[in-house]
């Protein structure tokens, strides 16, 4: 099982160094040592904590129940509309989603930066990558 140092795993999630080391001072994240006795956290708790953290976090405004189970709740940082399209950037906690739509569209839902939206992706593909395999 991987383990992160408090930096990845503040990484991964999103936060600060030290909002890892009050989860782990209150036991909210458990952490052991490595070889060198550096505080590390388990991949799997981890796991578990980003679940219940970004479950926390992200709650649905609009409290619709939908089939799309890739939702991003977030605020629209950009609106460019050009004719009769518009490109729509919602900064999703770490993540940026971007949405082509109608100009129409954008207008109607009152798209603005500052505008809480929410992102629903329903893909058939997802590609999922993992860093340093070559094989």
């Amino acid at each position: 099982m991987p383990h992160f140092r408090i930096r990845e795993a503040a990484d991964l999630l999103g936060v600060s160094d030290d909002t890892v080391r009050r989860w782990v001072d209150t036991g909210a994240l458990e952490a052991g040592k490595d070889e060198a006795g550096r505080l590390v956290v388990d991949g799997a708790a981890l796991a578990v904590h980003a679940r219940e953290h970004a479950a926390a976090a992200a709650s649905d405004p609009t409290g619709v129940a939908r089939s799309a189970r890739n939702r991003f709740v977030g605020l629209v940082t950009r609106v460019v509309v050009d004719g009769v399209m518009a490109q729509v950037e919602v900064q999703s906690g770490p993540h940026s989603v971007v949405s082509l739509m109608s100009a129409e569209a954008a207008r109607e839902l009152e798209l603005e930066p500052g505008r809480v939206a929410v992102a629903v992706v329903k893909a058939t593909t997802v590609v999922v990558e993992t860093p340093g395999r070559t094989a």
